[in-house]
């Protein structure tokens, strides 16, 4: 009973990694537009310039 018991291990190993494997080779809806969406904006917001006021022009 207890070799029966070993032997589960690895079919609980194998059994988890086939669950692992079929849901991280899951079709994915969103794909690489909602990727490159927002990389659009970033690259948009990082070619604004942004007036910063001169800290040494600032009366204290």
């Amino acid at each position: 009973m207890g070799a029966l018991l070993w032997l589960l291990i690895p079919v609980g190993a194998g059994l988890i990694a086939a669950v692992w494997s079929s849901w991280a080779l899951r079709h994915r809806k969103a794909g690489d537009v909602a990727e490159l969406a927002g990389y659009a904006r970033f690259r948009d917001a990082m070619e604004k310039e942004h007036a910063v006021p001169d800290p040494a022009s600032d009366p204290v």
